[in-house]
Order: structure tokens, then sequence, then C-alpha cells
């Protein structure tokens, strides 16, 4: 439970990002004004029994690091869903699986290692699952991406240029990553300790002074492969119970102005490009997140207001099957493809 005002402005500053310094939380106590013995304390009971935290860890930029990553959306009949979608979730790389309310009724994130074919996996998931129909819809154009949820009400509702994540901050190249940056990436990848010198510690753990993990890091964000350490929350513990992922039939010629005046929207936390089918003509993907459906609806009328009335659907999360980080750099996918080694179809759209 969040208990006060004191714990929804911690929770929104934890979401911007965890300081880089020895002593992180001693920054944070200085933004609210209190000791750093209570924020930890606070922090705490919001991750460990109150379970509002998700986590908090390192958010690298799957693209970035040289992994293939797609949204798909699948087509089943009502009553094979729920086995359709334990299906996809044994998949390590499947990150996020809903149920949303349209006629592609289940929608995934995947993400294959630089060596894999992502093609090869989704048709192998469109097998396994039973799937009717399935349609790959890759990012085109990152606008933005990046969860922050204000709890507070008292954030701005534009955000800045600075405080977008786009493409412009991706990497282009193949990543060159040592083994040291390897072992750093699946550390930080996982829970930061709840400590008074968290990066300290993971720096122990990796075999590294806490001056070079530093340099690391910073190293990373000035390359690409980070976006930030800072705290992921569960959305419905949080008081967002709903979020819209709210799909635009936009002319192509229209969005170099419209998407980057979508992503700014601090409610909006995902905004992309992604193709278009003969049966589904929505070329703009914006995810927003209310207490409510209808504060995701007045959301949505707001972005109206300010791009004009375009014909969109507002898909509903209404079965959550699947959240989870992703992880890098591990051998879990490698053991998945093996335990279902079959001949892949060719048949996905």
């Amino acid at each position: 439970m969040i208990a006060d005002e004191l714990d929804r402005k911690l929770l929104t500053l934890l979401q911007k990002e965890i300081p880089r310094i020895t002593r992180p939380f001693t920054k944070v106590a200085e933004l609210l004004g209190i000791e750093e013995e209570k924020v930890l304390r606070r922090v705490h009971r919001l991750k460990d029994e109150e379970k509002v935290i998700r986590q908090i860890s390192a958010i690298f930029d799957t693209k970035s690091l040289g992994y293939k990553s797609t949204l798909v959306a699948m087509r089943f009949a009502p009553e094979d869903l729920d086995q359709g979608a334990e299906v996809i979730n044994q998949h390590p790389g499947v990150s996020h699986n809903y149920k949303r309310n349209a006629d592609f009724n289940l929608w995934f994130t995947i993400a294959v290692p630089p060596k894999d074919s992502l093609e090869s996996h989704i048709n192998r998931l469109h097998e396994l699952s039973g799937a009717k129909q399935t349609l790959i819809l890759p990012t085109l154009r990152l606008f933005k991406i990046g969860v922050k949820l204000d709890l507070t009400g008292k954030e701005s509702k534009e955000e800045s240029a600075d405080d977008i994540y786009d493409e412009s901050r991706r990497r282009k190249s193949a990543p060159d990553l040592s083994e040291t940056e390897i072992e750093v990436i699946r550390i930080l990848q996982e829970d930061m300790p709840l400590a008074e010198e968290p990066y300290r510690a993971l720096a122990a753990q990796i075999g590294v002074s806490e001056g070079e993990l530093f340099d690391i890091l910073n190293s990373f964000q000035s390359r690409g492969y980070m976006r930030r350490i800072a705290a992921i929350l569960h959305h419905r513990r949080a008081g967002f119970a709903a979020n819209a992922m709210v799909v635009w039939n936009i002319p192509k010629e229209k969005l170099d102005t419209i998407g980057p005046d979508f992503a700014k929207f601090r409610e909006v936390s995902h905004c992309y490009e992604r193709p278009t089918f003969p049966d589904w003509p929505y070329s703009v993907y914006t995810m927003v997140h209310g207490a409510k459906m209808q504060d995701c609806e007045a959301i949505v009328e707001r972005m109206e207001e300010k791009i004009g009335k375009w014909p969109h659907l507002n898909l509903y999360s209404t079965k959550e099957y699947k959240k989870i980080r992703l992880k890098y750099f591990t051998k879990e996918l490698d053991e998945w493809w093996g335990r279902t080694n079959e001949k892949a179809v060719t048949h996905v759209n």
C-alpha cells in the first residue's frame, strides 16, 4: 500500500533515475528533504512488503545490445486463447504477453540474440500455439520509450525532449562488448541491493572497483546500451489499473510531426511507428496509463485535441499473462530452442 504523499514522491523519483554515485539514496533523500535511512526503509517496504516496486535495476536498450525484437499480434479462437498464451509464455525471450480487446486478441513482445532468426522463433511459436493468424510488428521508428508514472499528479503534463528516450539515442552499429562488460550487464539486470552503497556491493560481485563500474555504466549510457538505472513499478499496485495500447491510422506523411507530438505526453510511455497490413491499417502505437479506463479515454481525447481526429482503436489489456524483465546473455533461449526443435512453419503473415 502507498502510505502517503511522501511515498508517491519517492516512487515518482525512483522511476526517473537512481543516481550513479556511491550513496545514491542520499541524493534521493536530499530531494525529498528526509534522511537516507528513512528513504531506504520506505523503499524496502514498498518493494518487499507492499510489492509496489517490481524491480530496481539497469534498463538496457534491447536493439543497441544487438538483440532483435518485435511486437507480435496473434488471433486465437476465444476458447484456445489461454492455452495458446501459456505456450507463448514458455519462450524466455517473451517479456510481456497480454489479452487485448481486439480481433487479434493476444499481444506479446519477443527478443532474440543477434545470431538467432527472429522470424524463425515467431514461426515456431505460431505453430506450437495454434494461432489462427500472426502479425509481426517490428519498430520502424521509435519516438519514445520509458515508463515513468506520475504518482503525485504534480508533474508537467508535457515532457521535454531531454526527458524522452527516442531513436536518436540508440546505437546503430553492432555492440562491441568485453567479457567484463557482459558480466556487468548480467549483474545489473538483476535487482540492485537496497543498501547505503549498492554500487560498491555490485562492483565486488563483478570483480571490479566501484570507480571502474561507474566508468562502464557511464560508457554504456554514452554508447546507447543503457537508458538508465531506475525502479520499475507494479502498475496496478501503484494505482494505475488501466492501460491502453492506442493504435492510430496516421498517414505516413504526417508521422514526422505527429509522432514527436504524441511522445511529449507524459502519460504516453511508448510511441512507435510499425508496419501496416491490409486487414490492420494502424501505423502508430502509443501506450497510455491511467487509474481507470475513463482516465485513459481522457488522455486519448487530449491527444486528439493536439493532433486532430484520426481513426484509432483503444486496445485494453484485459488479462496479463506474463510481464518480466528481459534477460540478456543467458543460455535459456538455446535450451528452449532445443526443447522445441521441430520444423518451423512458413505461413506467418
